[in-house]
Parts: structure tokens; sequence; C-alpha cells
């Protein structure tokens, strides 16, 4: 069954446990606060800090993460976001549950869904919200300020940046912390329509 938007929700960060369990798949999201981004790089640096018991040089506790490699420009000593468009999250999957029991992140945004973490985001209490592709321009004037950077030997892409948000958003709750997935959902329900009709007999003339 696929779940259609039943709330819009107004979240600041840092987010608690119950800002997170409060949005359902299908929920509109509309964030303000901190959020950093991190592409597979970023994720493969903290999981080696994790592993070497070295403190992140940016606090993920209650934050949010987006799955982003933005476009930046400098200007009179300043940074400022030229495009921030959201990256496919599912190169994520893969080191996403590590990541996620080490830290109390409480949502994840992205593109395109997150294969098989149904269970992880309900065991660590953290949603995947959906921001629309081709949207990087649009994602930028939501971006109020630029207010640090860390790991810039991995490249602009890659680096984490720190942003403050105004109402960044509509996001699309696309796991919740029930364990519902509405990726999966479209999936399975476009795969059953598939079979039934391709199971139909051809027409002839």
């Amino acid at each position: 069954m696929v779940l259609m938007a039943q709330k819009t929700h107004y979240l600041k960060t840092p987010l608690r446990e119950a800002d997170a369990t409060a949005v359902s798949a299908g929920d509109i999201v509309y964030l303000t606060g901190t959020i950093y981004t991190a592409r597979d790089e970023a994720h493969l640096r903290i999981l080696e800090y994790d592993e070497e018991s070295k403190s992140l040089p940016f606090d993920l506790s209650g934050g949010a993460v987006y799955h982003c490699g933005p476009v930046m420009e400098k200007k009179d000593g300043k940074w400022h976001t030229v495009a921030a468009g959201p990256t496919t999250s599912d190169r994520m999957t893969k080191m996403t549950p590590a990541v996620l029991k080490n830290h109390e992140i409480r949502i994840l945004i992205g593109k395109g869904g997150m294969t098989g973490l149904a269970g992880t985001m309900e065991t660590q209490k953290c949603i995947y919200l959906s921001y629309t592709g081709g949207c990087a321009a649009m994602a930028a004037d939501m971006i109020q300020e630029v207010r640090g950077v860390s790991w810039e030997d991995l490249g602009m892409p890659e680096a984490v940046w720190e942003l403050r948000v105004e109402n960044f958003g509509p996001l699309i709750a696309g796991i919740d912390t029930a364990g519902n997935d509405l990726f999966r959902d479209v999936k399975e329900r476009a795969e059953t329509v598939f079979k039934k009709q391709f199971k139909k007999p051809f027409a002839r003339d």
C-alpha cells in the first residue's frame, strides 16, 4: 500500500527523538536550523574516526545529514552556496547503519530512497526525507549561511559543509521510524502490476 501525505511538519535542529517519531511516511517536512552535507568519502571518514575513537570536528547529535555535493564559491572571504541538489542516497546505504549506530542522527535527506534500511531507521529513530532532484538552485536559495566546512582535503563535493537553512523543503518522508518505506511500497506495487500485465494474453490482429 502506498502511503499518501498526511501531515506537514515544521522541524528545527537539533532534533529530539520525538520529532522523528512524529513523522510518518508520506508526510511533508520543512526543516530549519543546521544541516551537514555528507557523501561517500565523508561517510568513510566518519567511520574511520569512529573506529579510532576520534571526535568528529562537527556534532551530529540530533542532527540532519544531507546527501549532497554542493557547489560553493568564496566572496569577500566567505563561502556562498551556488547549487545544493541532493545526490543518490543509495550509494551511502551500506555505511549508514554504522554511522547511525554511533551518532544520534535524526534525519537523512537525499533522493531515490535507501534500499533495505527501514529496519535500521526504526531501531535508530531516524527518518529519511526525499528532496526533488534537479532543484539544486532552489535548494541553494533556502540556505541562509555557510557556517563552516570540515575535511576540505576531500574536495568541494565530498567535504562536510555546515549549512544554516530556513524552511528547507518541501521534503517528503520516505522512511519513518515505524518501518514504513514509501520507496519500497511503490516498487512492490509496480512489480505486482507489471507481473499481472504480462500474465495477460497478447491481443491478436
